[in-house]
């Protein structure tokens, strides 16, 4: 054993620099994550962050793996080092390609992933794995590998309605009573307030009905005993009197009868003088 670990440690002393540092592995970082919940129909956007890069002028090359539950992965889309965009098997077709969208943010650090209009069959492991680039001695050398990974999780549009539903369902069973103590509040208190209303109004009216009634005192002319008898008007509303308009005559004299009317006389009736009984007397 000891023999074994003293060539392998020989071998690693003499070995080239590049070939010492395959080993170092980059920092990758895929948000959000670890799990993320989509609607059916929505757009899903995957950032693919990338740190501690092993040389400055080193190029990335970006790719995008896919992976059912039941399957293994597969390559979707890849940006090479020269940052052009290639799409593999069946993400290659034109159905696919128009919903997939692979970008670079910030040069060397922020990738983007895009997924557009997500159905059913989008739900899996989506993985970003990145390799560090960089010439050496006229050759593709790769410096670094470093790899993330996130779970797309995508809730049909029936799924959601159901989910909802009984969301609101039990929201609605825990405020239910609430909900009906307030709304039997608010009905009595819009009831109290009509009624206070009504008494308002009712007393403003009965109290000018009471002001107009009045009161007289008439003497009774044709009373002998002079008693004093008390009249109360109505308490019906009194009308206003209407005015009337009295025509203005224009003066005109007094026509000149053509006679006289002549009085008639009435002739006393004349008394009789009473007669004298004479007595005849025979001899």
């Amino acid at each position: 054993m000891r023999l074994l670990a003293l060539a392998a440690a020989v071998l690693l002393a003499r070995a080239p620099a590049p070939a010492r540092e395959v080993c170092g592995a980059l920092n990758v970082t895929v948000s959000p994550g670890p799990v993320v919940d989509y609607l059916e129909g929505d757009n899903a956007t995957l950032l693919c962050h990338v740190s501690q890069k092993r040389r400055k002028d080193s190029l990335l090359a970006v790719r995008w793996f896919f992976a059912r539950p039941d399957a293994q992965e597969a390559l979707m889309v890849k940006m090479t080092k020269l940052r052009a965009v290639q799409y593999y098997g069946n993400f290659s077709r034109s159905a696919y390609r128009q919903r997939l969208r692979l970008l670079e943010e910030r040069r060397g650090a922020l990738y983007t992933l895009s997924v557009l209009t997500l159905r059913p069959a989008d739900q899996g492991h989506y993985v970003c794995k990145v390799q560090e680039i960089s010439k050496h001695r006229n050759k593709w050398t790769a410096w670094s590998n470093g790899s993330s990974e996130t779970e797309m999780r995508v809730i049909s549009l029936k799924a959601s309605e159901d989910s909802s539903f009984g969301k609101k369902k039990e929201t609605w069973a825990f405020f239910e009573d609430l909900y009906v103590y307030a709304m039997l509040v608010c009905c009595v208190g819009i009831l109290s307030v009509l009624l206070f209303t009504l008494t308002i109004i009712w007393q403003s009216v009965f109290n000018k009905r009471k002001s107009r009634a009045r009161q007289y005192l008439v003497k009774c002319p044709q009373n002998s005993s002079g008693e004093t008898v008390t009249s109360v008007t109505s308490l019906a509303p009194l009308q206003p009197k209407k005015s009337k308009r009295r025509k203005e005559k224009a003066d005109v004299p007094p026509a000149v009868p053509a006679k006289v009317p002549i009085a008639a006389t009435f002739h006393k009736p004349k008394l009789l003088k009473p007669q004298r009984k004479v007595t005849l007397v025979s001899y």
